[in-house]
């Protein structure tokens, strides 16, 4: 699949350049943190942003958070996803 930008949203902005994003995908969190995924927003997205997302909406669900790695204007990398772990309660 591709990035839907209708499931992305700017969450919080700091001031000084940092944002938190919000992101939810049927696609899987491999395939989201390819270099090129996020470069509809290469012009609002900075290096170090965080990205909640919930990746493979719609199969099992994986709710992590990406972390913008590197973004030259045109290009936007994440890190791979650091997904949340379940609780044992």
């Amino acid at each position: 699949m591709a990035f839907t930008s209708s499931t992305f949203s700017l969450v919080s902005y700091s001031g000084n350049g940092f944002h938190i994003w919000h992101y939810k995908s049927d696609d899987a969190a491999t395939v989201i943190d390819g270099a090129g995924y996020f470069n509809t927003y290469a012009k609002e997205i900075n290096a170090g942003d965080v990205i909640f997302a919930t990746t493979a909406a719609s199969g099992t669900p994986v709710y992590g958070q990406f972390v913008v790695s590197s973004n030259d204007g045109t290009t936007v990398d994440v890190n791979n996803i650091s997904a949340a772990t379940s609780d044992s309660d």
